[in-house]
This record gives structure tokens, C-alpha cells and sequence, in this order.
């Protein structure tokens, strides 16, 4: 499936509304419109008891008497914690990208010329809580665009100025493809829609880059690496929408339009990253 045709866009990107309630999207992109069952914390059986020292319950980690489950309850103890100052970090990188990032300036520019204006009003950031399923799953993400809200970065999920970089070249992207192509970005009427923009986001980002899988994921694979990368990271978005079924639906939706998204790089003349 090729993009889907274009259209005058009709609206900008709008300011983000003063709730501080995650974007829906966001929210889909965390149940996936599935009844999940939410682990919580109990210090008995965990080893981690947030009356107690940061430092003890730092060495329960190093001396293993805290559980997998008790280190994801106490990571997110230090997010909430550590919130402001993860806050400035981020919002003071942001704005060094969006003054010096080639690829974020570029984005920038191309949305613009569409109609739409991102910037520090409505890309924001904010703290996004992950989720431990009673399966062992850890829902989270690093950020998120709404057509209604414009993009959200989770500051305690950024590790450092390149990985937000990455992060804000893919949801530039969704707002791209949102002004030029008006797509069904949630796929409530047609998920080859929301596959596209993921394989376009995911490619053009430079998140699926070799450096970004072999050390910060630990994926060492050389031959159709950036491919499989692509195709992965789609299909795990895609499988988030509320309208699929499963895996196996979201990688049927991936596949009916791969090769002519994966062929499209537009706003780039060929994959910048």
C-alpha cells in the first residue's frame, strides 16, 4: 500500500490542552485495548520497601535479595523521585536539538511547510509511569505523538541527547505523515495506515541505525539487521493499536504495505540516518 494520498492539510499541529493526562495514543499504545492485570508492590516479597534508604535498597540490588519485580518497582521509585530533575534535562536538551539537531531542524522546517509548528508548546516532557503485567511485562515508552496533543517525551525514559534525538526524529515523523497524508494515525478504520507511518517513523529515525541495536540493545546481527529492526519495532506499534487482534494480525498489517513504506522516504531524498 502506498502512502495515503495526499491532501491540503486542514490543521496544525495544535497546542497541547492543559491536562497533564497522557495523550490517548499514548495511553493505546500502553494496553493496546487489552484488560491487563497490574502488578503492585508488595515489599514482602519483592525486597524493595520505599520507606527505606535509597541506599539500602540499593545494595538488596547488588547483594540479588531484591526481586526482578521489586528493581522495576524501585526504578520507578527513582523516576518518580528524580522527576524534576529529569525534566530539565530534557526540556534543556530539547531545546538544544531544536536549535541544533540537522535531522530535528530539518523536520521541523518540512512540517512547517505543511502548515504545522512544532516547539517547546507542544512538545513536551513529562514523566510516563511503565506498567508491570501479571505475565512479566513491562509496558512503557520513550515517546508518543497525538494529532490532538502534539508530541509527548518521557523524560525518565531518555538516556541521554542522542536517544532523544532519535525519539523526537520518529514522532516528527507521524506529524509529517498527520499534515501531508491526514492518516488514520490510531487505525481505528484502517491499521495499514498506522503501519506506514511506523515503518516510515522507525526507518527515517535512525533508532533501528547498527550502533543504537548492537549496544544499547544488544543486537550484533549484520545481514538485513536494519530491516528486521524496522519491521520489528512496526509491528510491536502496530500490535499496541486497539484494533488488532495479535501479533500475528499486526504482522499480516506490516507486511501488506512494507515494501512500498519501507520504499519511502520522504521528506528525505534517501534514509538520512
Amino acid at each position: 500500500m502506498a502512502a495515503p494520498q495526499e491532501n491540503t492539510p486542514s490543521e496544525a499541529i495544535p497546542k497541547p490542552q492543559t491536562s497533564e493526562e497522557t495523550p490517548d495514543h499514548v495511553k493505546l499504545r500502553i494496553n493496546g485495548g487489552e484488560r491487563l492485570n497490574i502488578r503492585k508492590n508488595n515489599p514482602a516479597e519483592t525486597g524493595f520497601d520505599p520507606a527505606t534508604s535509597k541506599w539500602v535498597n540499593y545494595f538488596k540490588v547488588l547483594t540479588g535479595s531484591m526481586t526482578k519485580e521489586g528493581q522495576f518497582h524501585y526504578r520507578e521509585h527513582l523516576y518518580r523521585t528524580n522527576e524534576e530533575r529529569d525534566l530539565k534535562r530534557c526540556e534543556e536538551q530539547r531545546d538544544w536539538l531544536f536549535r541544533y539537531s540537522p535531522v530535528v531542524r530539518y523536520m521541523r522546517d518540512q512540517i512547517r511547510l505543511l502548515g504545522g509548528e512544532l516547539d517547546a508548546d507542544n512538545v513536551v516532557c513529562r514523566r510516563c509511569p511503565s506498567r508491570l503485567t501479571e505475565d512479566g511485562r513491562i509496558l512503557g515508552q520513550a515517546g508518543g505523538f497525538s494529532p490532538q496533543h502534539g508530541i509527548l517525551v518521557c523524560a525518565n525514559s531518555i538516556r541521554d541527547r542522542k536517544h532523544l534525538e532519535d525519539t523526537l526524529a520518529h514522532e516528527m515523523v507521524h506529524a509529517y505523515d498527520h499534515l501531508r497524508w491526514q492518516v488514520d494515525f490510531v487505525g481505528e478504520k484502517d491499521l495499514r495506515h498506522a503501519a506506514c507511518t511506523e515503518i516510515r517513523a522507525s526507518m527515517l529515525s535512525g533508532e533501528c541505525r547498527w550502533t543504537r541495536e548492537a549496544f544499547s540493545r544488544g543486537n550484533w546481527t549484520v545481514t538485513q539487521q536494519f530491516q528486521n529492526c524496522v519491521r520489528s519495532r512496526a509491528i510491536m506499534s502496530v500490535r499496541a493499536r486497539a484494533r488488532c487482534r495479535d501479533t500475528e494480525h499486526a504482522t499480516k498489517v506490516v507486511n501488506q504495505v512494507w515494501d512500498s513504506c519501507f520504499a519511502d522516504t520522504r521528506p528525505f531524498d534517501e534514509i538520512y540516518k
